[in-house]
Formats: structure tokens, sequence, C-alpha cells
């Protein structure tokens, strides 16, 4: 996901999302020829999937761009294709693979999959007034370091070959100027825990209903129920975050759908029976579905659109790490413990605080802006406070300079009195 970002900023999304179906494409064709495990590790699992890489990330900061006022819906539709996708293409793989064997069905997919290449070319580029601020615009943030501020003031003097070096450097600090806003380094932590949650549910539920008695046709049927409605809550939460009333709010949106699913997990273990499981499985595909559609749009809120690219790809790598640490720790809880009520219980808890930790962060933020608020209230009225014939100003802050000098001046010329 990062080096999809990083070819979208430096080349085009066009080229990052038309290299990653590429690479997908030319990794299941080779998986189709292949005799061993090792040949599929490097062609299906290494180049398939750094192809499918490259494309996400790009084509997610695509639709940021084009759409502003109905953002949330826009993105629910998008990432609403995966699901419709893995909902459609796993009975039909599977026909692919009665009918021409899994060395045909990896060659066909190979072929469907160079339609990436296709869609990543209808993506025209669109030029933002993000994309175009100005150093002095650069230099005002407050989460620029001092000495770089410094540093770029300097060479502003210099000469024309510094100047040029003084602007590249600029601009690739500018691409990940990000990840020193504290409100990024906050939804960050809260990524890590809000995957690792989640993550485990999908490879556990049907195992978990398979050992309080349920059926295996009626287990499979629960992960059919999540998934749908997972499509539905990508499309219905983002355009419900798209009404008027809910706009303002869509960060607080994100984390109640983050702990509704949060407590979906803590309820898990004392769902016994077919169902009870089956309300469970409506809730938590609809608020995952939910709150995976708002990830682009907080990360948007918080970075701005201009620099959605490179912090999608950071969030979306810090998403992958617990999806892959989680599951086997999950599985060593069940194991050591007998039961699968350690590994929801940890799930659950872990996406509560993911959600708790931005809202106290929200809330501090909010807090902070008060607060200056009413120091700016403060200082910008100035009383005149006549003591022997010198001028002071009564202020909450420190006096600026000219006060200062203005003040010593007129003491010394009262005392030569």
């Amino acid at each position: 996901a990062p080096l999809g970002s990083l070819i979208s900023n430096h080349v085009s999304c066009q080229v990052g999302i038309m290299l990653g179906g590429l690479l997908a494409s030319t990794g299941l064709i080779l998986s189709s020829f292949a005799t061993s495990l090792e040949h599929l590790y490097l062609s299906l699992g290494v180049l398939t999937g750094l192809g499918f890489a490259l494309c996400y990330s790009p084509a997610i900061a695509m639709v940021g761009k084009y759409f502003n006022k109905k953002k949330a819906l826009a993105y629910g539709i998008a990432m609403s294709g995966s699901g419709i996708g893995t909902f459609i293409l796993a009975p039909m793989v599977q026909l692919l693979i009665e009918q021409f064997s899994w060395h045909g069905a990896l060659l066909i997919l190979g072929g469907f999959v160079l339609n990436l290449c296709v869609c990543g070319a209808l993506m025209r580029p669109i030029a933002l007034k993000e994309d175009h601020k100005s150093v002095p615009e650069f230099l005002e943030q407050d989460y620029v370091p001092e000495a770089r501020k410094r540093d770029l003031k300097r060479m502003s003097i210099c000469s024309p070959l510094i100047k040029a070096w003084s602007h590249e450097s600029l601009c690739s600090w500018k691409e990940y100027d990000f990840l020193l806003m504290p409100g990024f380094m906050v939804l960050a932590v809260s990524v890590l825990f809000m995957a690792y949650g989640c993550s485990p549910l999908f490879v556990y539920l049907v195992p978990y209903a398979l050992s309080v008695g349920v059926s295996y046709h009626q287990a499979a049927f629960l992960m059919s129920i999540l998934g749908v409605i997972d499509i539905i809550g990508n499309i219905t939460f983002g355009w419900l975050t798209d009404r008027r009333c809910l706009k303002k709010h869509r960060h607080f949106c994100y984390l109640f759908a983050v702990g509704m699913d949060g407590l979906c997990c803590l309820f898990l273990p004392v769902l016994k029976n077919f169902p009870l499981l089956v309300p469970f499985s409506f809730t938590f595909g609809y608020f995952d579905g939910a709150y995976v559609t708002l990830i682009p749009v907080v990360t948007a809120d918080v970075v701005g659109t201009s620099s959605l690219s490179s912090a999608l790809g950071v969030v979306y790598f810090l998403h992958a790490i617990p999806y892959l640490v989680s599951p086997p720790v999950a599985g060593c809880l069940v194991d050591t413990t007998g039961s699968y009520t350690a590994s929801f219980l940890l799930c659950g808890f872990s996406m509560i605080f993911s959600s708790t930790l931005l809202c106290f962060a929200r809330l501090a933020k909010k807090i902070k802006r008060t607060h200056l608020r009413s120091l700016t209230k403060d200082t910008g009225t100035k009383q005149h406070i006549w003591t022997n014939g010198a001028i002071a100003y009564s202020v909450t802050a420190e006096l600026d300079q000219k006060d200062v000098e203005f003040l010593a001046a007129d003491t010394n010329s009262y005392s030569n009195r």
C-alpha cells in the first residue's frame, strides 16, 4: 500500500493502478503453470499480492479527489465492489475449477484481472487547489518543525541551485508531513487496535458456530449473511453520513461503528445457537461495512485531500499488520484456554479501546480550540492604564518587544526628571 501511494504521488494514480493490474495478472498467469508450493508462494503470494496492493490505495485516493459533497457515499459504493466481487466470484471460480481445473481457472482469472489496466486508464487525473500550496503557506503549518522552517527560510536567499534543491526537498517533505500531525498519530494507533479486533471474527466465526452445535450449512450461511450485510453497510452508512445532520459528525459516526463492532464481539461468547448468531452476523456485518467506508473519509478530514494517497498507504499498511498477527494470537488463546471466550473478549476490548482513544483525542482537541478562542478574545482587547504618565497594557499574555521598549524608554525619562 505505501509503495502504491509512492508511485501515484510521483508519477500518477493511473500508472500505479495499471502497473498493479499488470503485476497481478502476470502472477495469476504464472501460477497456472506452477508445479510446487514454492512457485505459488512467489507468483500468487508475492507477485499477485503486490499487484493488488499497488491498485488499492491509488484507487481509493482517486475517489476522495473526485468527490467532496457526497464523499462518504462515493467511498461506500466504491468499497462495496470488493464485497460484491467476492460474493459473485466465489461460486464462479468454483465453477471454473470444476470445468477447467485449477490451472485453467487461474489462467482465466489472470486475463480477467488484466481489466484493472483498463480501469486505471479511465481514471483521469485531476488537479486540486491543495496540491499547489505555496512555500510560505507550508511554513505556516504548526506541525512543521522549527528547525525545518529555519533551514527553508535560510535557503530562500541562496543561489538558484540551492533553491531548486530546497524546492525538491520541500516537495519530498510535504508528501509525508502528515506523519508529524498529532491527529494522524492518534488515528494510526487506533487503526492498529481496530484492525486487531476485527480480523479474528472472520476466521473463527464458523469454527465457533460449529463448536456450539450449529450445522455446517448454517455456519456457512452466517458468513454469507455477514458478507451481504457488509455490502449494505458500505453503501447505506455512507449515504447516511452524507446527510446534512450527520456530515459534520462523521468522525463520531466512525467511532460509533467501531464501538458497536466491539460490543458485538463482547456478547458473542454468550450466543450459543443459530437464532442468536444470525442477529450477530447482521449487526457485526453492517457496522463492519460502515466503518470501513469511513476510514478514507476520516483520514481525509485529518490530513487533507492532497496528502490522502500517502496517508491511506500508511493507514492500510498499519491495518494489515494486525490482520497478519491477530488470527494466530487468537488461535493460540483458543488452544490454551480450550474456548473462544478469551479471543472474542480481547477482540471486543481492542475495538472499544480504539474507539475510546479517538473519542478522547477528539474531545481534547475541541477543548483546546475553545481555550484558544477564549485566550484570543481576552488578548484582543487592550485596556489603557495611566500610571504617572506612562502607558501600560493589561493583557493576559506577555508584552511584545515594542511595548517593552516603549515602557523602558518612558520609565527612564520619568526617572531623569
